[in-house]
């Protein structure tokens, strides 16, 4: 599990970057993490939003869920581990299809420049077959 954003601060430092990529199912915002700020594992550090915009709790829980689920299965793998990143849900977030909400953050990342550098065959990420 990586590490998560949990102040506001961590949120409004991100922002204040503006790198951002939007798609029909995410907004996707990234900022370099600062030196004095980076955890022990240094590796890539997330936070969720999804604002009433998007609908009641439920459907803003629901939203939150199918974020941090596509979060932890990509930023781990592809994702550049000196980045924190902010994913920001939209109205299409709760009924996208996983398979495209997960297309949409890969194209975020790779639009933003953050993807990792694969050095060798050993760090390519594990695809399914």
């Amino acid at each position: 599990m990586i590490q998560r954003l949990k102040t506001r601060r961590q949120f409004l430092r991100v922002a204040a970057e503006n790198r951002k990529w939007a798609a029909p199912g995410i907004v996707l915002q990234a900022a370099p993490q600062p030196s004095d700020d980076r955890t022990g594992d240094n590796g890539p550090r997330y936070g969720l939003t999804v604002s009433k915009r998007v609908g009641n709790a439920v459907t803003r829980n629901r939203a939150r869920r199918r974020l941090r689920a596509v979060a932890e299965e990509i930023l781990p793998t592809i994702a550049s581990t000196e980045y924190d990143y902010v994913l920001i849900g939209r109205k299409g977030t709760p009924s996208r299809d996983f398979s495209a909400l997960r297309k949409d953050l890969k194209t975020g990342l790779e639009k933003l420049g953050a993807l990792r550098e694969l050095n060798n065959d050993n760090d390519a990420p594990d695809r399914a077959h």
